[in-house]
């Protein structure tokens, strides 16, 4: 028997490997059967060249728990240890077995796992000792057992085992009790060994009999060993593709399309990415694009490795020059990493290119689905946008899609405003902005649907790419002031009509929670609307980008919806109203109007005579006068805007525009609907 120390530079390497290394103790199981694997394709290379001469015969890996002995023991019957490659490969931490035998066979070498040397001791991570009884290929080389307890202190002698191979044994400290149940282990060998080349055999197989749960004699493979990556385009079917992903995405919709990945230069890379369908919900899509190395599972959690926008795709990527026992942020800082995120992105938007041009209906038949996706990666990458330019659609209300170009020379003739201003007139929702789609449509104007979660921040980038470009909501203002074809007809209502129309617009508006109503006037057609609701542009735009962006855009989030009434003074309604009004209130509204006029006049020429004036040279008097004078102005106005405010509320006129202004925006709900209705009635 043989004793010595391990050959590591620092006193006690074990701490390291548990704290640094590794984030997550789990993955001891997915190097210690990866390392199995990698003896067993070595094994195979070597028979496959004539260096090995005997049967390989069964070559599965299999696992097995001793929940009573706290053990678990990871089996290959693959090249096996001499004394020496023990002490070369184990003993000696960190020198690389598998990078030394791909350079010898590396003309024949099948996918050999490891890279650094350092998976055999994650093994420590979770146990208290670790055994390792090994039998060469070789035939006069004798089985040994290596021992270690976690100190950089081993054992090694000569013992007997039946046949070549390696058996890890791996006695579970008490902290780690939990990789000694059935369930576990099978879910940690379902997650990273799922797809590995060499099959993995865990226990055997069950079936129920006489009412319980009983082994058979056939072994519990838990894994593909030709995944669908692996395997030539060529030789599949769509039904195999949408297959793999049906196992990939047990409770997923079937994928849209997907692209099959294969590169040998300047990096090896496989794979299939699956475009899923997204219509609104960013993140519970991400996470799902599965990295292996090798066929080896590294991570599900991409962020940061690939661009943001691909996180929502689906699907595997495998390249063994993805490193495997790394962190993240390794990963994400790894040149390899790099070159294939981007090559992804230039395939991804070549597929998309591809079936843009071969078979547009199919692209436009799916654009509801793919919007999202493409959205997010033009506004994340102004590489993808580039390549993008070409396919990214525009979708009107009436269903028909346009690439930007085709609808930029479409609206073109109509839609240039008096400026140049090219204007894009959009809806949110086809049904509840209909009355204000309708109106644009009989001026032969065409209204798009943007109703996505990132159509705020799209249109954004188009008006920031292309000058002159305006794109504005078809109710965020009258259609005479979005598209202004000549300059706005004048107001020609006199001060005292303003107040009074504002006062009794004003006074009947419903008070809605984090809703602010200012009333405005506009000379427009006199066969347009008496009375629209429309909300400001760029706040409302500023408010859709914060629901998304959070942020510093919160600031707009948590600010009232500010609505503009706009009341249309050419209109025959308003006309009469104003009439009926000066009727109705001018014996009341006259002696407040005049004795105001003569309060404003006091005010007026004492304010001048107080004109480059210190405080202390004016006297108490006309201070108290002042006060006095600017409260009895504010009591008038107030009196004022009572009389106004009763004339409204027993003009059933007043109340009906305003509901007919807010009906039209989606804004008259509940109580306020069924008064709506009951008035409707009566003024029939």
């Amino acid at each position: 028997m043989a004793k010595g120390n391990i050959g590591v530079t620092s006193d006690n390497i074990f701490p390291i490997i548990k704290k640094f290394l590794y984030s997550d103790h789990e993955i001891f199981l997915r190097e210690l059967v990866s390392n199995a694997v990698d003896a067993t394709q070595k094994l195979k290379t070597l028979a496959s060249v004539g260096d090995f001469k005997g049967e390989t015969g069964d070559l599965t890996v299999r696992v097995s728990v001793d929940k009573d002995a706290k053990t678990i023991t990871v089996s290959d019957r693959g090249l096996g240890m001499t004394a020496e490659e023990i002490d070369k490969y184990i003993n000696q931490i960190a020198f690389s077995g598998a990078e030394e035998f791909v350079k010898k066979y590396k003309d024949n070498a099948q996918a050999i796992i490891g890279h650094f040397g350092l998976g055999f001791y994650s093994a420590f991570m979770v146990s208290r000792q670790v055994e390792i009884f090994t039998r060469s290929y070789r035939d006069d080389a004798p089985a040994m057992h290596w021992t270690c307890d976690g100190s950089p202190e081993y054992t090694l002698e000569e013992t007997t085992k039946a046949d070549r191979g390696t058996d890890i044994v791996l006695h579970i400290d008490d902290d780690n009790t939990e990789f000694l149940e059935h369930a576990r282990i099978q879910a940690l060998l379902t997650k990273y060994c799922k797809f590995l080349p060499i099959p993995i055999a865990f226990g055997k197989k069950t079936e129920w009999k006489d009412g319980k749960e009983v082994e058979t004699t056939e072994d519990n493979v838990v894994n593909d060993v030709n995944p669908l990556w692996t395997r030539k385009p060529a030789d599949l079917k769509d039904d195999d593709y949408k297959a793999f992903y049906r196992e990939l995405y047990p409770m997923g919709d079937d994928p849209l399309f997907w692209i099959h990945l294969n590169v040998d230069y300047p990096f090896h890379l496989t794979g299939v990415l699956y475009f899923p369908r997204i219509r609104t919900n960013l993140d519970l899509q991400r996470n799902k694009i599965q990295l292996y190395c090798n066929q080896v599972f590294v991570t599900d959690s991409v962020e940061g490795i690939v661009p943001d926008y691909l996180t929502l795709l689906h699907g595997v990527i495998d390249s063994p020059d993805i490193p495997l026992n790394v962190s993240r942020s390794y990963l994400q800082s790894d040149g390899n990493v790099k070159k294939i995120s981007g090559y992804i992105t230039k395939k991804v938007a070549e597929r998309l290119g591809d079936i843009f041009k071969k078979d547009r209906a199919q692209f436009e038949g799916k654009w509801d689905d793919l919007k999202l996706f493409i959205q997010y990666g033009v506004l994340s990458d102004e590489k993808f946008y580039e390549r993008a330019e070409g396919f990214i659609l525009l979708k009107d209300v009436d269903g028909k899609y346009f690439t930007l170009e085709e609808y930029k020379k479409l609206i073109e003739p109509n839609q240039t405003d008096k400026d140049g201003n090219l204007i894009y007139l959009y809806a949110t929702n086809r049904d509840e902005q209909y009355s204000y789609i309708q109106a644009a449509k009989d001026k032969g104007y065409d209204v798009l649907l943007m109703d996505s979660p990132l159509d705020a921040h799209a249109i954004s980038q188009q008006e920031q790419k292309h000058e002159k470009t305006r794109y504005v909501r078809v109710d965020s203002d009258t259609l005479d002031k979005l598209i202004a074809k000549a300059d706005q007809a004048q107001v020609t209502l006199t001060d005292a009509q303003r107040e009074a129309l504002k006062d009794i617009f004003d006074t009947q508006l419903p008070a809605l929670d984090k809703t602010e109503f200012m009333v405005t006037f506009e000379q427009l057609a006199a066969t347009d609307s008496p009375l629209y609701i429309t909300r400001n542009e760029f706040m409302r735009r500023m408010k859709e980008m914060s629901a998304v962006q959070g942020g510093m855009m919160n600031f707009y989030g948590e600010m009232p919806d500010s609505y503009n009434v706009v009341v249309n003074t050419a209109h025959p309604l308003v006309e009469r109203l104003l009439t009926d009004e000066e009727a109705a209130t001018g014996e009341q509204i006259a002696p407040l109007a005049a004795e105001l006029a003569t309060v404003e006049a006091r005010r007026h020429e004492l304010q001048e005579a107080h004109k480059g004036k210190k405080q202390e040279e004016i006297p108490t008097a006309e201070k108290d006068e002042l006060d006095s004078l600017r409260k009895r102005a504010d009591e008038l106005k107030a009196a004022k805007r009572d009389v106004y405010k009763a004339y409204a509320a027993g003009n059933k006129q007043v109340g009906q525009l305003i509901d007919l202004a807010l009906l039209a925006n989606n804004m008259l709900k509940g109580e306020a609907l069924a008064k709506f209705v009951k008035r409707s009635v009566e003024l029939l």
